[in-house]
């Protein structure tokens, strides 16, 4: 098969592309700089110059695929406009949708997120429970709005499958915030404060071969949560020192305190045009402290989740020989 790959440089695309590769298909990834993607992707990974805001460029990669895997996105960070979530996340995934059907591509898997679904705080989702009002960030309501657009009726054959995972780590392309970078801190010992709450994780493995799956065995017009076990901030740092053999946990920030310390730092961000140090979109989302139902990809897809304590493991491992630590 000939897949397009967009995302390939972050965490879920980049483990999708090689995957791919591993099992013999041709992948073209759709990158804004393929000198730095060239570092991240096997030699096998067919490097387009592009950005899914810009339709051509999308149409261009996407020539001649059979399948797609649209993995890009802006996740739950801080950004000086946050319009731009929408124009990458929403439009961007419309503008790749559209490029796998003027090409023929049989399937589309989109990437999206459980954030997409209604639960209250400390409560469970499962894909019968899609919010239907829009939710508290705007990171969020680009996914919900990325969903409507690709779901919509249009013509040609391609069939879109949604995958839905929870909170993503382990081995891939680093990024500075996320669950990873925590744990390297308390390792480190330069976590001043646990954020508070928790959130349902998904390690990385797992979500690819739900990817795949979805690819595979997927229900046209389905989601598929893809996630694993919840836990608070505290307990993840608390094996990952534990594994590691050094470092520190320290205790867990109060919500209020966080939520001031949020407060005040979105509002310097906004002059200064840098991230705070605690954006209010992530304290959103573990304050959150939703639990994933993945027994519809279980017993549809053959979805594995690893556990909590595998998976810190594994990812604790990768950070020491890759020298991270």
């Amino acid at each position: 098969m000939r897949a397009l790959v967009t995302g390939a440089t972050g965490k879920v695309g980049n483990a999708v592309a090689r995957k791919l590769v591993e099992r013999g298909d041709e992948v073209v990834a759709l990158v804004r700089d393929p000198s730095r993607a060239r570092a991240e992707l096997p030699d096998d990974v067919e490097l387009r110059r592009g950005d899914v805001r810009d339709r051509r460029s999308c149409e261009q990669a996407a020539a001649g695929a059979e399948g797609v895997f649209n993995c890009m996105g802006l996740y739950e960070q801080w950004l000086a406009d946050p319009d731009v979530f929408e124009q990458v996340n929403a439009a961007g995934a419309r503008n790749v949708l559209d490029a796998a059907r003027a090409a023929g591509a049989k399937r589309f898997v989109h990437t999206s997120t459980f954030d997409v679904f209604h639960a209250d705080q400390g409560g469970t989702v499962d894909e019968s429970r899609v919010a239907d009002y829009p939710k508290g960030t705007a990171y969020e309501r680009s996914k919900q709005h990325a969903e409507e657009l690709v779901l919509e009726p249009a013509s040609g054959d391609t069939e879109v499958v949604i995958a839905n995972p929870s909170g993503v780590y382990g081995p891939g392309p680093w990024a500075a915030q996320g669950i990873d970078s925590v744990m390297r801190d308390a390792i480190r010992r330069r976590l001043p404060a646990c954020p508070p709450g928790g959130m349902t994780l998904a390690y990385i493995d797992s979500v690819v071969d739900g990817h795949l799956a979805a690819y595979d065995r997927g229900r046209p017009g389905e989601r598929y949560i893809l996630a694993g076990p919840y836990a608070p901030i505290r307990d993840v740092c608390e094996l990952a020192v534990a594994q590691a053999g050094r470092g520190w946990v320290p205790p867990a920030m109060p919500a209020g305190v966080a939520k001031a310390l949020s407060s005040a730092g979105e509002g310097i961000a906004r002059v200064i045009k840098k991230p705070p140090l605690l954006p209010a979109g992530q304290l959103h989302f573990v304050l959150w402290q939703a639990r994933a139902d993945s027994s519809k990809a279980e017993r549809e897809l053959g979805y594995v989740p690893v556990s909590l304590e595998d998976g810190v493991r594994k990812t604790v491992r990768w950070m020491q020989d890759s020298g991270r630590l």
